[in-house]
């Protein structure tokens, strides 16, 4: 069962840096707000309590436990996964945009992107500085602008079928260690269809609304 049920779309946030125009773009698309451990520390230094916080409670100061309820704290003391996975287990909503695993350490990074695709059922969005990452849905599709960056990552074998890009994935074998879709362009509205839960899209964050309403449009993978 999970700790946190809402109707409504959630934002979780990290203890990774992250800058306020970031937590308040998603604040905006996601006024409802999780902490993940020490990501409580930002959600307070902009006014806002965290509805829970999850975690192994290693990063969160004393000083900060002290100021939310003591009934919104849920620690989870397992070390078999990273905070950011703790919180998608544990949290249902329809969707999920994620500030605070983009910035800081590479490795923090890879695994909150290793977590999108292990949890590819649940819709998630990561917002970071410059990107935006989620998991491409079994049917996407998004009115970017011409000339839009667009890059693909694979996380595993997938191919993907698309329209509205400069060049086409259309019958190609993605995998990390061989081909990858990174640094293509949009030519207009952009569709895509992979074969499985393994493909990364990353998008300019400034096209974060959209993203975030097309995603939540989207169809859900199935769990796994």
């Amino acid at each position: 069962m999970p700790i946190v049920s809402n109707s409504e779309p959630i934002t979780l946030v990290g203890g990774a840096p992250l800058a306020w125009e970031t937590l308040n773009m998603a604040l905006n698309l996601a006024p409802i707000s999780i902490a993940a451990d020490g990501g409580a520390a930002p959600l307070l230094a902009h006014g806002r309590d965290p509805i829970a916080v999850i975690g192994d409670m290693d990063s969160i100061s004393k000083d900060l436990v002290c100021r939310i309820a003591k009934e919104r704290f849920h620690a989870v003391a397992e070390q078999e996964s990273t905070d950011f996975e703790k919180c998608l287990q544990r949290i249902s909503a329809p969707i999920i945009v994620g500030v605070g695993f983009l910035g800081g350490h590479l490795y923090h990074q890879m695994a909150a992107q290793t977590s999108l695709v292990r949890y590819a059922h649940i819709k998630c969005l990561l917002l970071g500085k410059l990107d935006a990452v989620f998991v491409v849905p079994p049917d996407f599709s998004i009115g970017l602008p011409k000339n839009t960056r667009v890059s693909m990552f694979p996380m595993g074998e997938v191919m993907m079928q698309s329209s509205g890009l400069q060049w086409s994935t259309d019958g190609l074998k993605f995998a990390p260690d061989s081909q990858i879709g990174t640094s293509n362009i949009s030519t207009g509205p952009l569709h895509l269809n992979p074969s499985g839960p393994k493909m990364l899209a990353i998008l300019p964050v400034s096209h974060a609304k959209l993203i975030f309403a097309s995603l939540q449009n989207a169809e859900r993978w199935a769990v796994l």
